[in-house]
């Protein structure tokens, strides 16, 4: 095979538009992925290195970039974009709709792939005091008003927040183009669409309004950088993190979606509740936008509000008890086959509640009091990424890149060492972090005290990193591999019978009995026989209301100042009725609930 004939393999090049952009996103999500793992690698490395040697083989100033471009590259650029392909693609295949707008979908792709490169640097270089040509070792973006001439005595390039505000485009356009989508069908719909579309649909509007903010914080950020206007740090700081909550929802909500569609599948029985599904997704659209301060407990705010912060992120926990009882019944008393599919399946399911258990003690003030900034933190959000989140992907990955292709794996066994290896690596690096964790260690931090906790914990997150990345590299090479030379697979009828049949090519068992779902095939089939209407309708333009009062609920943030006035309420309470109204009617309007 010549480069030509990779090139087209790799990227799909002889699929149609959707196929091949999709394709092209898949694949530039992994590039940013492996990149970020070794920004990650960089980081254990010296942290490992000072426990073992008390030497530091990098620079502060590479370390702290290292923190932040492991964070901006394998969050944005490949978690999201990874994310926005799934929606798009199943989105097309499942609603079996024409797709429109290409130019719209290449111009947020395009966008995307160059937000990081702007945020890498260094592209301009600037006689500015205090100006670091290395700029991501601002180590995130919540310290504004670091990096801000006149604000901050460290000083950073301004493509640095070009690079954020492209980011912000890439959300916008890619939501738009789903959720217009979205609008096309429900003009031909007449039942409601199966529930792993609803949690699509769901998590868009999340990533939209979740957004808001930091597209707010952002241009706020350019405009005092050239001193076009002030900057009120506290107000920026909120704006900002209105998406501190929703981003951990953003990621790990496909990965609820994925479970909906893959456990009953796997069970070989419908779901158990069909209206429980709809209403958690619901309520976590409501409940996972309007929380950003309680990632801000220790900042001067009124206690009130905070509390208020603390009781609404409590909520996010009746839509995660209503969504794991629906799926635990669905599978109760089924008799599943243990295959490659099941496996990561199974592991995201038990992960998520083992990660989210730790979640709701951060809710607590008091409690987060303790544990503020701390690595038991870092090792809590690590927990849903690494033990839900990705395994669903995986899940999804392993059945939709056959679907996209028509090939088959090229290897078993690959798959087989790569879950082994992943699960391993990854519970080491955990654990690691929450001795650290444990033992009072904030987190970013390079010098620490040698005590045998504290040094083991960040050995034992070293070690564990380089086995679950090799068993990640392996998992890559083996899809290469088959993108290069896998058999050709049989035609299937439905993507229950798909996942059926790749499940059935990484059984652990030499056989399977073949299994069907074809509740929700039969409720994907028959979406479209209702002729077209015109008009937006009454629920759509309800949705857009809501929509614009998220928008003008920037306008009293931004005049707040000081937060102990009446303006900081009104700003919260036109934030979280804009949420509703737009959760509420979009949802509705899509016929997905």
């Amino acid at each position: 095979m010549g480069l030509k004939d990779l090139v087209i393999s790799l990227f799909q090049l002889d699929k149609d538009w959707t196929t091949r952009i999709v394709m092209g996103m898949l694949v530039m999500s992994v590039i940013w992925g492996l990149l970020g793992i070794i920004d990650a690698l960089m980081v254990r490395i010296q942290e490992a290195t000072w426990g073992l040697t008390q030497t530091l083989p990098l620079s502060p100033q590479e370390y702290f970039a290292s923190i932040t471009l492991h964070g901006a590259r394998d969050l944005f650029p490949f978690a999201e974009q990874l994310e926005f392909a799934l929606f798009i693609y199943f989105t097309i295949k499942l609603l079996n709709i024409q797709p429109r707008a290409k130019w719209l979908l290449n111009i947020a792709f395009i966008m995307m792939n160059i937000s990081p490169m702007f945020m890498e640097g260094p592209i301009i270089i600037t006689n500015q005091p205090g100006f670091d040509n290395y700029f991501p070792a601002t180590s995130w973006y919540y310290l504004a008003p670091l990096g801000i001439p006149d604000f901050s005595q460290y000083v950073v390039s301004i493509t640095w927040y070009i690079g954020w505000i492209l980011l912000d485009g890439f959300t916008y356009l890619a939501g738009i183009w789903i959720v217009y989508h979205y609008y096309l069908a429900s003009k031909q719909v007449k039942e409601k669409l199966p529930v792993v579309l609803v949690f699509f649909l769901m998590d868009t509007l999340l990533y939209m309004i979740g957004y808001s903010g930091v597209t707010v914080a952002d241009v706020w950020d350019v405009l005092a950088f050239y001193h076009i206007t002030g900057l009120d740090v506290i107000a920026n700081q909120v704006a900002f993190w209105i998406f501190g909550h929703a981003i951990v929802y953003m990621a790990w909500l496909p990965a609820v979606g994925a479970l909906y569609l893959l456990i009953p599948v796997l069970a070989n029985k419908p779901l158990y509740s069909d209206r429980m599904g709809r209403i958690s997704a619901l309520l976590y659209l409501i409940f996972s936008n309007n929380v950003p301060i309680h990632h801000l407990y220790m900042v001067n705010l009124p206690l009130d509000l905070k509390f208020l912060q603390e009781a609404l992120t409590y909520a996010v926990v009746i839509p995660s008890m209503m969504t794991f009882f629906n799926l635990w019944a669905t599978a109760k008393g089924s008799q599943v086959n243990f295959n490659l599919i099941t496996a990561w399946t199974v592991t995201s399911f038990a992960g998520a509640i083992a990660a989210g258990v730790t979640g709701i003690s951060n809710a607590t003030i008091s409690f987060d009091a303790i544990i503020h900034n701390s690595m038991w933190v870092v090792g809590h959000f690590h927990a849903m990424i690494l033990w839900s989140i990705v395994p669903a992907a995986f899940a999804v990955l392993y059945f939709m890149l056959p679907m996209m292709t028509g090939r088959s794996w090229y290897s078993r066994s690959l798959g087989w060492i790569h879950f082994i290896g992943y699960m391993i690596g990854t519970s080491l690096l955990i654990i690691g972090f929450e001795l650290t964790g444990f033992s009072g260690l904030l987190r970013r931090t390079e010098i620490y005290p040698i005590t045998g906790l504290v040094t083991e914990g960040e050995v034992m997150a070293t070690a564990g990193a380089f086995i679950a990345d090799v068993a990640t590299l392996l998992w890559f090479l083996n899809l290469v591999l088959t993108l290069v030379k896998g058999h050709p697979m049989k035609t299937w009828n439905s993507v229950p019978e798909l996942i059926n049949e790749v499940a059935m090519s990484f059984s652990y068992y030499p056989k399977l009995d073949s299994l069907s779902s074809i509740k929700i095939t039969k409720s994907m089939s028959r979406l479209f026989h209702s002729k077209s209407k015109r008009g937006l309708g009454k629920d759509w333009a309800l949705g857009v209301l809501g929509a614009i009062l998220i928008v003008l609920s920037t306008i009293p943030l931004a005049i707040a100042g000081n937060f102990y006035t009446t303006t900081g309420w009104i700003w919260i309470a036109t934030l979280t009725l804009g949420i509703v109204i737009t959760s509420i009617f979009t949802l509705k309007a899509a016929k997905t609930i």
